[in-house]
């Protein structure tokens, strides 16, 4: 724990202009990001006695190491760069509003030839059109099943689009009038993209024009006697009016505004969102946060707009947001709102009328969300704080360990072998910084020696990282250099995340960002390492951070049978109460560990089964190989084709027919694939992927594995 005194500037150091300003731990991490229109005025408030400090503010200012600080020229700059720096840095201490759920849209990817309606989560793309957001997933689907009646827009996938295209059959919503059908040429291109904008005009709340529009034509129809395309017609009225009614007008107006409240306490803050397009209703979302120092209702408010703003352009800001209090100042915000939108923005706090008694409303679902995050165990801040006292208690650690690493090994019957690591700071989930390993420094099974080889590989990497940024202890440096020489080989470790796993091994050290405070990918120490197991996987870890020459992390492991925590050298386990707030955070980490490294080892083990000979044709890529299947339909028709038949495929030359063909000759047949339910073997499915059906989690398993995996699978 730092003395704050030890890192103060001096005043006439800080300058008395408008900045943005960092603090760093030990480890040059960034912890906390904030700006000011008078940095010295700021900063000044963090170096006063600490027992007048809010307490999260005083954990902050103990643990970090340094502070610095960038000039910027007006306070707009400051708010641009301090968003930027959060969402750069993400900061452990900042306040970060966790959104209670993922929330889906509505979307329409007007940027394809032929334009889709889909359901969508996560970040936004270009060329797409988006709607929402929508509490539940079904509340979309309901609402386009409701609309594809009178806007038969695409909704399929690509895939299924294009093997319609091929057969020439279009899918069932094409047969029931649900679809137009593009893919087998029953509409042109221009038509039904004139469809998928008549579909974003409604959704975008210009409803009026379009409903009239029909009723004119039924009126039509019926007096030309056609009364059946004016039954078809008033059935399409009756369905969008029944869309329209799942959102109820609150604004007569037809305002386009976002509305902001606020509800909280001295520890955290709840946020609730109203999205009003039209006059309606569209969309609503929440976000919960831990407040960080003693901060203002109206910088709640600033920092909710950083968050829902942050990254949107154009129509996504609305021309008005409504908000329970005001940011101190306000001008710089909203100059910045306008700048997002292109246009004017409106921020204000309503007074009278309609909008007043919808942002009451507002305000009682921030109130209910945040009563129901309080029963929420595992979020609540004083219960975590708790956790991690009791920890540090029954481990006999000097502080809390606000970051923890643990451990898993998995594999099946021996057969790739994984383990992971996952991390969690405060008590909450990183899951940005997990990281998932393949055990190759030996084959067959031993968790012991799996565990030993892989806290090596983390803290080796850590020590390279330290011995980069000059961090290098000098007793022992030449030891623990030799250790970390093999850094740059090391395999296997992968983040998870939306995209895909990356192979951190193949980065040297040098790899690393060179600005310091940026996520690095084992750059950071844990003051806890949790591991899965009991004696000998905790004797394990301790040894291999032993061999390194890490004295200051604490290693402890979790038994499964009785729940027993075990500690290096001990006989005895450590026994925590049933009830502890402290054994609960515990299992939490190991099964969230358990979790990872399982997920891992089955898309390991179902890849493999998906393997082809072509895998083992040296130069030959994902687009070749699908080029080659889709021109001979199989790998069992590829392997009797000749060279000069393959070198019919676009991009495959004679050099690599040959290679193609000589790899095929090698490869053994695959075993001709079963179906499991009638005994019957399929000759012409021969090369593909063997048949797996679906375990009771929902992962696929191989044919001819066993059917009770208990004791198998770790």
């Amino acid at each position: 724990m730092a003395d704050p005194s030890s890192y103060r500037p001096q005043p006439g150091q800080i300058p008395d202009t408008p900045g943005v300003y960092r603090f760093r731990d030990e480890h040059r991490r960034v912890i906390y990001v904030g700006k000011a229109k008078s940095l010295r005025q700021r900063l000044a408030n963090y170096f006063q006695d600490l027992a007048g400090l809010h307490p999260r503010t005083r954990t902050m200012v103990t643990t970090a190491a340094s502070v610095e600080w960038t000039v910027v020229s007006t306070e707009v700059e400051a708010l641009q760069l301090e968003y930027s720096w959060i969402k750069e840095y993400d900061p452990r201490f900042n306040v970060k509003y966790r959104d209670d759920k993922s929330y889906p849209y509505l979307a329409v990817t007007m940027n394809e030839e032929f334009p889709r309606v889909q359901v969508m989560r996560g970040h936004r793309k270009k060329g797409v059109r988006y709607f929402g957001p929508y509490g539940h997933a079904w509340a979309i689907r309901d609402t386009v099943d409701l609309l594809l009646r009178v806007f038969p827009v695409r909704t399929c996938s690509a895939g299924v689009f294009r093997n319609a295209a091929r057969t020439g059959r279009p899918c069932l919503l094409g047969y029931i009038g649900k679809c137009s059908a593009p893919c087998v040429g029953r509409i042109e291109p221009e038509e039904h993209r004139e469809l998928a904008e008549e579909f974003c005009d409604f959704m975008a709340g210009r409803t009026g024009t379009y409903l009239r529009r029909l009723e004119n034509r039924m009126m039509e129809a019926a007096e030309e006697m056609e009364y059946e395309r004016a039954a078809r017609l008033r059935d399409d009225i009756e369905a969008l009016k029944k869309a329209m009614e799942k959102n109820a007008v609150v604004l007569a107006d037809a305002t386009d505004a976002d509305l902001i409240a606020v509800a909280e306490d001295e520890l955290e803050a709840a946020v609730q969102i109203f999205h009003v397009r039209g006059g309606r209703v569209r969309g609503q979302r929440g976000w919960v946060t831990d407040k960080v120092e003693d901060v203002t209702t109206g910088a709640l408010v600033e920092h909710a707009l950083q968050q829902l703003y942050g990254e949107e352009t154009g129509d996504a800001v609305p021309k008005e947001v409504l908000v329970p209090a005001l940011p101190e100042p306000v001008e710089p915000v909203q100059e910045w709102l306008t700048g997002r939108r292109g246009s004017n923005v409106s921020l204000r706090i309503p007074q009278r009328g309609d909008k007043k008694a919808l942002m009451e409303t507002v305000q009682r679902n921030a109130q209910q969300a945040l009563a129901l995050h309080k029963t929420k165990r595992a979020s609540d801040l004083t219960t975590r704080s708790r956790a991690l006292e009791e920890i540090a208690d029954a481990l006999d650690l000097d502080s809390a360990p606000l970051r923890i690493e643990c451990y898993d090994i998995s594999h099946l019957q021996g057969d790739d072998v994984v383990a992971s690591m996952v991390v969690f700071e405060d008590g909450l989930q990183r899951k940005s910084e997990y990281r998932r390993f393949q055990i190759k420094g030996f084959a067959g099974q031993d968790d012991v020696r799996s565990m030993h080889e892989v806290i090596t590989r983390r803290f080796r990497r850590y020590l390279a990282e330290k011995e980069r940024t000059g961090e290098w202890a000098e007793d022992g440096a030449e030891d623990a250099r030799t250790e970390a020489e093999d850094t740059g080989t090391e395999s296997g470790a992968t983040a998870e995340s939306g995209s895909p796993a990356t192979d951190l091994g193949a980065a040297s050290v040098n790899g690393f960002k060179d600005e310091d405070g940026r996520p690095k990918k084992f750059a950071y120490p844990p003051q806890l390492v949790v591991v899965d197991g009991g004696q000998p996987q905790v004797a394990a870890a301790q040894r291999a951070l032993d061999e390194l020459g890490i004295d200051d992390i604490a290693v402890c492991g979790l038994a499964k049978r009785l729940e027993e925590v075990w500690l290096p050298g001990d006989d005895d386990p450590v026994v925590l109460p049933r009830t502890s707030e402290g054994l609960y955070l515990l299992q939490r980490i190991r099964d969230e560990a358990h979790r990872f490294a399982i997920t891992y080892q089955r898309t390991k083990r179902a890849k493999r089964f998906r393997s082809s000979p072509l895998d083992d044709v040296a130069g030959l890529g994902e687009t070749r190989k699908q080029a080659l299947i889709k021109h001979f339909g199989s790998v069992k028709k590829l392997r009797s084709a000749t060279i000069e038949q393959i070198q019919e495929v676009p991009g495959i030359g004679r050099k690599t027919a040959e290679t193609i063909a000589v790899a095929l000759a090698q490869a053994a047949p695959a075993a001709p694939a079963v179906n499991t339910a009638t005994g019957e073997i399929m000759d012409d499915r021969e090369d593909e992927a063997p048949e797996t059906t679906a375990d009771a989690s929902g992962e696929p398993v191989p044919a001819g594995a066993p059917d009770d995996r208990r004791g198998q699978e770790r």
